[in-house]
């Protein structure tokens, strides 16, 4: 087979981000601290088939978009980011030794796998941890390995488009035609080991 070079490529990044289902990243870099806040309505829906424990920890909170409506919904909140945006405490979530509540939270996407882990590492068996991500979390070896590992117990696949805007901007990412990126919360409870069930919310 001939291998394939740059020059042979004759798409640009907008190809590359559509062929990953990702086009409301595509006419624009990444953020470079990858801060992409949550619609706060993505709350509302995992608190619909989820209960978790009355303190919660926030690691990357932002400015505080999922931990304002946890409080709202009576949570006692706990939020840190590796960089202040206003909100909470400017706090390396890496540097936390134990955490005895739920870790809920959308980590920046290059760090997921290792904010699964971590969250895992730091609480007491029978505790949750949920995570916004993508779809495209469930592929790649490196995660394979870590479903294997900790099989979440859950997976909610938001069956419409929820907002993660780049730099909270909802505003103009709603005039530019909303979101092309599935999302799902990803839910584990530390101790579990049987088979992960998938479920549709909104």
């Amino acid at each position: 087979m001939n291998k394939i070079t740059s020059k042979d490529w004759t798409g640009n990044k907008t190809s590359i981000y559509k062929t990953l289902g990702a086009s409301n990243h595509t006419e624009k870099v990444r953020e470079e601290n990858d801060y992409y806040a949550t619609d706060p309505k993505a709350i509302d829906l995992l608190c619909d088939v989820e209960q978790f424990n009355e303190s919660i920890l926030e690691p990357a909170c932002g400015e505080g978009h999922l931990s304002k409506r946890l409080i709202e919904k009576g949570y006692r909140v706990y939020s840190y980011d590796l960089i202040f945006r206003g909100y909470g405490m400017q706090r390396d979530f890496f540097n936390t030794s134990a955490w005895h509540g739920d870790i809920i939270t959308n980590p920046p996407y290059k760090f997921a796998k290792d904010f699964v882990e971590k969250s895992l590492s730091i609480i007491p068996p029978g505790n949750k941890v949920a995570m916004f991500l993508k779809l495209q979390f469930l592929e790649g070896k490196l995660r394979k390995k870590l479903f294997k590992t900790y099989p979440p117990k859950t997976i909610y696949v938001s069956s419409s488009r929820l907002l993660c805007a780049k730099n909270a901007d909802f505003e103009g990412m709603i005039n530019g035609g909303g979101s092309a990126v599935a999302y799902a919360w990803y839910v584990w409870e530390k101790g579990f080991s049987g088979k992960t069930t998938i479920e549709w919310i909104n």
